[in-house]
């Protein structure tokens, strides 16, 4: 999953189970859809992308660096406290309200497109209460 600094997921992608993650990082990139906003041409990418250890591939980084994305993955070996916990927390709190689905709390249904259609109508639920929030008056 790629969410936003708030926590919106942009993509994600099933996959089967013992999966590496990095070899999704890519395709999960290209799923990004276009963001509208500001008068011209819709943003495809993201500025910068955070990562844990699990994503630490000098191939991966320069692939990612190649796409005009700039790379915070963690690197293996070295020491916690590196900083990147106070971005990735946000990725696991977007987990987090997905679990809150039943439906995706544990996978009840043998076919995969049927629970990747909760699952994307999970992050459509997020998206949601994450707009609601910012139009409520304070």
């Amino acid at each position: 999953m790629i969410t936003d600094g708030h926590g919106t997921p942009l993509a994600i992608l099933l996959t089967g189970g013992n999966r590496n993650d990095v070899t999704q990082l890519l395709p999960l990139l290209d799923a990004i859809p276009p963001v509208r906003g500001r008068i011209g041409r819709p943003r495809r990418k993201p500025d910068s992308l955070f990562a844990d250890r699990g994503y630490d591939h000098d191939v991966y980084r320069d692939r990612v660096h190649a796409r005009g994305i700039v790379p915070a993955i963690a690197r293996r070996g070295a020491r916690h406290g590196t900083g990147l916990g106070t971005y990735r927390w946000v990725v696991e709190r977007s987990f987090a309200w997905l679990h809150g689905f039943r439906r995706l709390r544990m996978r009840w249904e043998r076919r995969a497109d049927i629970h990747e259609a909760f699952l994307k109508l999970g992050c459509c639920l997020i998206a949601l209460r994450q707009i609601h929030s910012l139009c409520e008056p304070a």
